[in-house]
């Protein structure tokens, strides 16, 4: 058993008969009343998203959630196939299932999927990636003193801000938790 007050990104637990993510959460302690949880919360099997408050002393059965690294194969533009390291089994996945990783995820690259029940419901691209720039303004020369960025797009499509000094053709590593740039590689 979870409690609400327990709740934190990515936790999983079945509610009302559903399994549902933890999307965003608030632990709001108000001057006057009691606390409370405020959630944004998404269905594992429908993948629809909903906002719910909970009391922090409420319970919930955890849901068992199976991890296993797979291997980015290809997209044919609306299923994104992913290969078993073991089994070599193959399996499709539409784009609400890969939104928040396939932006880093270039073929051949191996990702992280989870299962509910035998069930694919996400995947994770793994924590930092290489890509290499694609397109990206010139820097301007003098501004390079302060933390000036711009944006720039890396060979899977996924812009982001970089140091002026960074250029087309650089490859970079990059944050796939947060999206930030961290060095030129």
């Amino acid at each position: 058993m979870i409690s609400a007050g327990d709740i934190r990104k990515g936790t999983t637990f079945e509610l009302d008969g559903q399994v549902y993510t933890v999307v965003e959460f608030l632990h709001v302690k108000p001057g006057k009343g009691a606390a409370f949880v405020r959630t944004k919360l998404r269905n594992v099997i429908a993948g629809g998203v909903t906002e719910r408050t909970f009391n922090p002393t409420a319970k919930f059965q955890e849901a068992v959630i199976e991890r296993k690294e797979m291997q980015y194969l290809y997209s044919d533009g609306e299923l994104y196939y992913f290969m078993d390291q073991e089994t070599f089994e193959q399996i499709p996945l539409n784009f609400e299932k890969v939104e928040e990783a396939i932006k880093f995820l270039k073929e051949n690259m191996l990702a992280v999927i989870k299962f509910y029940k035998g069930e694919a419901f996400s995947v994770e691209a793994p924590n930092f990636v290489e890509l290499l720039i694609t397109e990206s303004e010139p820097g301007v020369k003098g501004n390079t003193a302060t933390n000036v960025t711009k944006p720039a797009t890396v060979e899977t499509g996924a812009v982001v801000n970089v140091p002026v000094f960074v250029n087309e053709g650089d490859t970079i590593r990059i944050d796939t938790r947060t999206g930030e740039y961290m060095e030129r590689v």
